[in-house]
């Protein structure tokens, strides 16, 4: 398993986010630059600098999965991390890319037992994982069917997201400008040779972290 990190940003002049809804929510926009945010950032240390970058910057690694042993591993290595008991992960990629798989993978490294369906034709299959001997709460989405992007909104999924727990989500485009901002954002796609080519985009300190672990 090959993987290649991109550095982030050094040079974000005062961008600055106001919030007008929930914090894990898309409900959000970015200001223009500031000078005096851009004084502020220069005033922080090394470390601060960094971890105020990486929240609206996202931090891009790319890797390959060979064959379906490395999905397994990069699954259970996320799923070892302490930041997936409460992210948001969603899957890009074609029909066929590997994108339930990877899921299954990380379902089963966090002790998700019986059959996993998927969750096409429901959108959501909630699970009851474990995480350390805790219980984990875990919800499968796939927005591959709405029509609109406001069916989930109108379903009530939007609650799902700012309760406790593992969220997963395939096909987010689907769902539009209004879905919650992820953690982390797998897009996956076959290449020739049947591998998968795996560029993995964090956003905060949490995706940050479920970065580090692929």
């Amino acid at each position: 398993m090959e993987t290649c990190v991109e550095p982030v940003a050094q040079t974000l002049l005062g961008m600055g986010q106001i919030d007008v809804g929930d914090a894990n929510l898309r409900e959000s926009k970015l200001t223009r630059p500031s000078l005096q945010l851009g004084d502020w950032i220069g005033g922080l240390g090394r470390q601060a600098q960094e971890d105020f970058l990486v929240a609206i910057e996202p931090i891009v690694k790319n890797t390959c999965w060979r064959d379906e042993a490395d999905t397994q591993v990069c699954a259970q290595r996320v799923a070892a991390c302490a930041e997936v008991t409460d992210a948001t992960i969603e899957l890009h990629g074609d029909l066929g890319a590997g994108k339930t798989t990877w899921v299954r993978h990380l379902l089963r490294a966090l002790g998700v037992s019986g059959r996993i369906k998927s969750p096409t034709y429901g959108v959501v299959e909630p699970h009851e994982g474990q995480w350390q001997g805790r219980p984990l709460p875990i919800w499968h989405f796939d927005f591959y069917r709405l029509d609109d992007p406001q069916e989930w909104v109108e379903a009530g999924l939007r609650d799902v997201f700012v309760q406790a727990g593992l969220k997963l989500v395939e096909w987010p485009d689907k769902a539009g400008a209004q879905r919650p901002v992820a953690d982390l954002a797998l897009h996956i796609q076959c290449d020739e040779a049947g591998q998968r080519q795996v560029r993995a985009e964090a956003l905060g300190a949490r995706g940050r972290a479920l970065l580090e672990a692929l």
